[in-house]
């Protein structure tokens, strides 16, 4: 059975950082693009960075320039360093796998974890 495991959420104040990781018992990791969603309270869940095996990343406008996704295959594991929060990034945040995640095809789903950044 395949797991998403996320840690890094936490309560942080407007201008801190968060790094969130999810390590994945995929057994090809590399294969499927990686990504993070988020949903914040009576919104709908968006897409906020997505990076593919290869290292091509793609985000969210309301991200750019300040949260960056990496991922370690070796590891499979997948970071999102998030800088200069916002209250607005205020949301359960939710590692996904995929082969076409950019599309809405997410395969797997990590339980999500809590990022609350207060102004």
């Amino acid at each position: 059975q395949v797991q998403l495991v996320e840690s890094g959420g936490g309560l942080v104040q407007a201008g801190e950082s968060l790094r969130l990781s999810c390590t994945a018992s995929l057994r090809i990791f590399n294969v499927f693009v990686m990504g993070w969603y988020r949903q914040a309270p009576g919104k709908q869940r968006e897409l906020v960075a997505t990076v593919t095996g290869g290292g091509s990343t793609n985000y969210a406008d309301s991200v750019e320039g300040r949260f960056t996704i990496s991922r370690d295959n070796a590891e499979k594991t997948v970071y999102l360093q998030m800088n200069s929060l916002k209250a607005e990034d205020t949301a359960v945040y939710y590692c996904a796998a995929g082969l076409a995640i950019r599309r809405g095809a997410v395969d797997y789903w990590g339980q999500g974890t809590q990022v609350t950044v207060s102004s």
